[in-house]
């Protein structure tokens, strides 16, 4: 018996699921993990909830000293290493659960979560941020349309037992949160979705300054 639901998901279900038509999350987050990786002059990077390492061809060499790629799964990992050999001497990957073991994670200077706080809350990122200590943060969360966080697909069930770690998150929350972990928010960028839904990613850097996110439009 595993105590995390996403241990026990197949990653051919998982990416099988997200890169359907009707889905097209898989696209869609490879797009705006390339953007994530070359907005702003860092050196390494972390990237929470990494699955299969969707846009890890994205990683700049000449660019990242450091990488680190974190999840549950440890099955998952081991496929990140078998499909990016070229980042061998510069990805680093971490099977941690961080509900329960965050304290472990390094320093990265750029943090990304995207569709990764839903299923640790806020509590639990907040702390991340405490420990890893970036100087920017990118999160990619799934607005609230009233529909169900799975969509739709052949693979449904293979999601099952998510129900019982997932939370829907609101951005106006996760940017409070963040913001009292000392970070001002920098802009918001949506991103629609075929099936009516939208991706919203929201950027913050260090250190605490007046605005809100409210007032900046796309990045």
């Amino acid at each position: 018996m595993t105590n995390n639901p996403w241990e026990s998901i197949e990653l051919s279900d998982y990416e099988s699921h997200m890169k359907l038509h009707t889905v097209r999350q898989l696209q869609v987050l490879n797009g705006m993990m390339r953007e994530q990786l070359s907005a702003w002059p860092v050196h390494s990077a972390m990237i929470l909830g990494i699955a299969g390492g969707n846009g890890l061809e994205h990683v700049n060499r000449e660019r990242y000293r450091a990488v680190y790629g974190v999840d549950v799964n440890g099955v998952y990992l081991r496929e990140v290493q078998k499909r990016y050999p070229e980042l061998e001497d510069i990805l680093h990957c971490l099977c941690l659960d961080l509900r329960t073991e965050s304290a472990g994670l390094p320093p990265a200077e750029l943090l990304i979560a995207n569709l990764l706080v839903e299923y640790i809350g806020y509590d639990c990122f907040q702390k991340v941020l405490a420990i890893v200590k970036p100087k920017y943060v990118s999160c990619g969360i799934q607005l609230d349309t009233g529909e169900t966080f799975v969509s739709d697909s052949p693979y449904l069930h293979a999601f099952d037992g998510l129900d019982d770690i997932h939370s829907r998150i609101d951005a106006a929350e996760l940017t409070g949160y963040v913001r009292r972990a000392g970070y001002t928010c920098l802009g918001t960028k949506e991103y629609p979705l075929p099936n009516g839904k939208k991706l919203l990613r929201v950027d913050f850097k260090t250190g605490k300054e007046s605005g809100s996110c409210s007032t900046i439009h796309n990045i």
